[in-house]
């Protein structure tokens, strides 16, 4: 059965529309002015009352929610985190590794290429492997022993669920494996993340292959003027990045420099650990503590270990503290991320796009979430 939702504020692309009706099933089946919803008699209907509606919201990083973790490699830690995380707008997700042993690495990937399409809430589409070929001198939350060279052994095992890859170019063999792994699987995105590397090491890894750079500012060489770092690359390129918006992770000004210089170029991530979503208290993440309190998620040693940071959150941090207006930022979190991960069919409402929605207010608290023509979550 059709299924109508009127009076909303329809977000495409940078218009808002007031007068138009979304009708679908599990993809968009049309879109209609408001007088033509007669056109549609045997719809059931969702009164929007005069909330926005976008396309469901896509997180390109996240670790876990709802006190589960993609590495715990379980079914049940799946469907977790992809129903808890439909609170907050999202509709689909990279399921988000990280540097621990190879056997957990495997572990974590084979549950996903099993269990991933079984989950019943945000979809995962992919996963993203944040590591092991990182920089141990900007591990971050990552542990070092567990740091491995760059190799194509994993990669081609699970080639056809990883779509992205964070990693550190300057680390001995990382170029050649950009370059060939580049060439071999051009679907993956490859990532500058964890990494030292200097400005010409970083267009280095650009030249070779890397297209995007990860959580932009954190766990990477900074700016300084004379030496500009994988930062000053990533502003001086072309390439895309991402962005933790939770104002702790990112100074409020610097999320206005990036968004200056980024454009559409930006997209909004949340990096969510497993107490994403959850009260405040001590969690563990890669078998290591991790204390949050007040937003902000720590290890014993104070470095910070992820994040607790809700994307529809993350859209109401842009749109207070930077010149980015709603438009823009329903783009870092749609369009953005569907046309970095080549999903041909999300990221905007268009006919025979999938039916992912989300219903919110101006302060981004959401209302309803809809995956494949389900609602999944209402508030």
């Amino acid at each position: 059965m059709l299924t109508a939702i009127i009076n909303a504020r329809l977000i495409i692309g940078n218009d808002i529309f007031d007068n138009k009706v979304v009708i679908f099933d599990n993809k968009i089946v049309d879109i209609v002015n408001s007088d033509k919803i007669d056109e549609y008699k045997e719809c059931s209907i969702i009164d929007a009352k005069g909330a926005y509606l976008s396309s469901g919201f896509i997180d390109i990083h996240i670790h876990g929610s709802g006190d589960a973790d993609t590495m715990d490699s379980t079914f049940e830690a799946l469907e977790t985190i992809s129903t808890t995380i439909t609170q907050t707008g999202t509709t689909a997700f990279l399921a988000t590794t990280m540097t621990m042993s190879s056997d957990s690495i495997d572990k974590a990937l084979q549950n996903i290429r099993l269990n991933g399409v079984k989950v019943s809430g945000a979809s995962i589409v992919g996963v993203h492997m944040e590591g092991p070929f990182i920089n141990p001198d900007m591990c971050g939350a990552q542990d070092t022993k567990h740091i491995q060279a760059p190799s194509l052994e994993l990669i081609d095992k699970y080639s056809d669920i990883v779509r992205m890859i964070t990693l550190a170019p300057e680390v001995a063999g990382g170029i050649e494996f950009v370059k060939n792994l580049n060439k071999k699987y051009p679907q993956i995105v490859l990532s500058i993340g964890h990494s030292n590397a200097s400005y010409e090491g970083a267009i280095d890894g650009f030249n070779a292959g890397i297209s995007h750079a990860t959580h932009l500012g954190n766990a990477m060489s900074g700016f300084h003027h004379r030496s500009p770092g994988v930062v000053g690359a990533v502003l001086n390129n072309d390439i895309s990045c991402d962005v933790i918006a939770d104002t702790i992770h990112t100074h409020t000004a610097t999320l206005e420099l990036f968004w200056k210089v980024k454009k559409e170029k930006l997209l909004l991530i949340t990096d969510s650990m497993r107490a994403g979503c959850m009260k405040c208290g001590t969690y563990s993440l890669g078998g290591q503590n991790v204390t949050v309190s007040s937003g902000e998620a720590r290890l014993d040693n104070g470095q910070l270990a992820g994040s607790v940071l809700r994307l529809n959150h993350a859209l109401k941090n842009m749109t207070m503290h930077t010149s980015m207006s709603i438009c823009d930022a329903i783009y870092s979190v749609t369009e953005g991320p569907a046309k970095k991960l080549a999903l041909a069919t999300k990221g905007s409402i268009i006919k025979g796009f999938d039916a992912d929605m989300v219903l919110f207010d101006y302060e981004f608290n959401i209302h309803k979430t809809i995956v494949n023509g389900v609602v999944v979550y209402s508030s």
